[in-house]
């Protein structure tokens, strides 16, 4: 049997099932059935029956064995290479080279433990150790890579100024602390901890940025240096590593200071500097005349010069914005110290066990005053027997009258930054800043650290910084699709003065108010949208009817997760071609 197309001259062709038969010499024809109403696919499935081939259903003709998730995967990695991050640590593969890669992409989409990430990479949770062809690892094979990538850290951080920093560059530096679970560490010393947490060892690592934001550098220091002790090391590495002449160097208050100024800053020449100057300073330039509250009538910005700071510039700020908000915070923090201090009070003078001891008084108060941070605003009695406070409406009076005054100092002649252009350099320190938060928090879990080697704990902060390098460029390019502003023209068109906080942009706003993009796609937090990322898998495809036969098969991509793609420019099916 077999099926016959007869075509018609005015109709349609007739589909016949026929059969062929022998009269003598002769081959006739018989038909058995009119086939011409039927779908044409149905018509195709009757040839290969009638062909011989065995039909089987989609189920049982293909087996998904396995399927990993790889989309997120795709985006990480096709990023990291694109920016050569991975020629970055070594020119050369490398199996160490490729353990590294591993765990910055790990630290990016899991951040977890050397422990934790090792068995994530041994087990089939995503096709990242698939791609990078490591396998059977466990955390030691992870710590012998730390110690190869601490060994390039100067190189790395070399390249990585080639590329960001240039002759007569700004360069933002700022430091912070993190802290350590354990206590042998020949790093972690009790200082001042950022993150609340006094009783706990601590590391302080300072980072070096390109105006925008991109780390460049990273150096780690013992728990209890001060921020300024840090400066030192940044300057010499500045002249001597990265080999640049002329810079501008930007750090806060806290680090540039006037002793920093003249012992680590002075005698380079081209080094060049922009800080701030703090209440104290401030408090003396008011006091002497110098800042006049009523220049600020008609404007927000004026550049002053004074004997006390030869050869500098100030340029005094006042923002009415800024000024308010501290006036509220001030009250709010005096009226809940005045609510704690009134339990003691009532404490002194209650019938049962009331409580007595000036020291005894003095330690509850001390606590109270401790939390809040205001007590240099209240004037206290304490007595055997009795408490009493008040506020002290002349410091008051006097703190706000720095409301919302800055000043900008800096060595730098007018010509080569004007005022406007100079306080924006100072404020472009909150992106340093927004690294930290992604560094220290959900982002890439800097802390707790666990490691108890001092050149671990350099490799650990040195790796979530590479890690901090891939994301930056990734929330950047994916930035249509993010709750982040991606007009920056936009946002600063809308700033009236440099002195007020910036503003997002009209396109920023609206797509923070509708959570939709201008095409009508879900807007995303940078955690989410890789996890929706993350949906796009790789599967592994056996053909039990075809002796076993298999093949990968990528899940096709949805609308959002082919824009994501678009924007970062690879291909999410094939990450090793791209």
């Amino acid at each position: 049997m077999y099926v016959d197309v007869v075509p018609n001259r005015k109709s349609p062709p007739a589909v016949l099932l026929r059969e062929s038969f022998r009269e003598g010499k002769a081959i006739r024809k018989r038909t058995l059935a009119n086939l011409t109403d039927w779908e044409p696919a149905k018509v195709a499935l009757l040839r290969r029956v009638l062909a011989g081939e065995t039909l089987v259903s989609p189920e049982q003709a293909f087996v998904v064995e396995r399927s990993v998730p790889h989309g997120h995967v795709a985006a990480v990695l096709g990023t990291l290479r694109q920016l050569g991050v991975d020629r970055l640590l070594a020119s050369r593969p490398s199996r160490e080279r490729d353990l590294v890669v591993a765990m910055i992409v790990a630290r990016i989409l899991d951040p977890a433990s050397k422990l934790a990430t090792a068995r994530g990479l041994d087990a089939p949770t995503s096709t990242l150790a698939e791609t990078l062809g490591v396998s059977q690892i466990d955390e030691d094979d992870l710590y012998g890579a730390l110690d190869w990538l601490l060994a390039r850290q100067a190189k790395i951080e070399v390249a990585l100024a080639r590329r960001h920093l240039a002759e007569g560059t700004l360069v933002l530096y700022d430091v912070t602390s993190t802290y350590f679970e354990g206590r042998s560490c020949p790093l972690g010393r009790l200082g001042y901890s950022r993150d609340g947490k006094r009783d706990r060892l601590q590391v302080v690592f300072g980072l070096m940025t390109d105006p925008m934001g991109r780390p460049v550098a990273v150096e780690v220091f013992e728990g209890q240096t001060a921020d300024p002790k840090t400066l030192a090391v940044q300057v010499a590495k500045l002249r001597e590593r990265f080999g640049l002449r002329r810079v501008v160097l930007v750090g806060d208050r806290g680090m540039i200071t006037d002793a920093r100024i003249r012992e680590d800053l002075q005698h380079h020449d081209g080094l060049d500097w922009i800080t701030a100057l703090r209440s104290p300073a401030i408090r003396k330039l008011l006091d002497s005349g110098t800042i006049q509250l009523s220049l600020f009538d008609d404007r927000g910005l004026v550049e002053i010069t004074t004997e006390e700071y030869p050869d500098e510039r100030l340029i005094v700020c006042k923002n009415p914005l800024l000024a308010a908000e501290r006036a509220r915070k001030r009250e709010d923090l005096l009226k809940a110290t005045e609510r704690d201090l009134d339990l003691i009070v009532t404490a002194t003078r209650r019938e049962r066990q009331p409580l007595r001891g000036r020291d005894q008084i003095a330690l509850r108060v001390g606590r109270v005053l401790g939390r809040f941070k205001v007590g240099k605003h209240f004037l206290l009695t304490i007595a055997e027997e009795s408490f009493r406070y008040e506020r002290d409406a002349q410091a008051i009076e006097l703190e706000a009258q720095l409301d919302g005054i800055y000043v900008i100092r800096t060595n730098l002649a007018p010509e080569r930054l004007g005022a406007e252009a100079t306080v924006k350099a100072y404020k472009s320190l909150a992106r340093v800043e927004q690294s930290f938060r992604t560094l220290k928090t959900v982002d890439l879990n800097v802390r707790p650290i666990y490691h108890r080697l001092g050149d671990r704990v350099r490799a650990h902060v040195l790796l979530c910084m590479l890690a901090y390098y891939v994301e930056w460029h990734l929330r950047d390019r994916l930035a249509p699709l993010l709750f982040q502003d991606d007009d920056r023209v936009g946002a600063e068109a809308r700033r009236d003065s440099v002195v007020h906080r910036a503003r997002r942009s009209l396109r920023a706003e609206t797509k923070a108010s509708r959570k939709r993009t201008e095409d009508g796609l879900p807007v995303h937090s940078f955690r989410s949208l890789l996890a929706v990322l993350a949906t796009l898998c790789k599967n592994h495809v056996a053909c039990p009817s075809a002796g076993g036969a298999a093949f990968d098969q990528y899940t096709a991509p949805d609308v959002l997760q082919q824009r994501a793609f678009d924007l970062l420019g690879l291909i999410p099916a094939n990450v090793a071609s791209n």
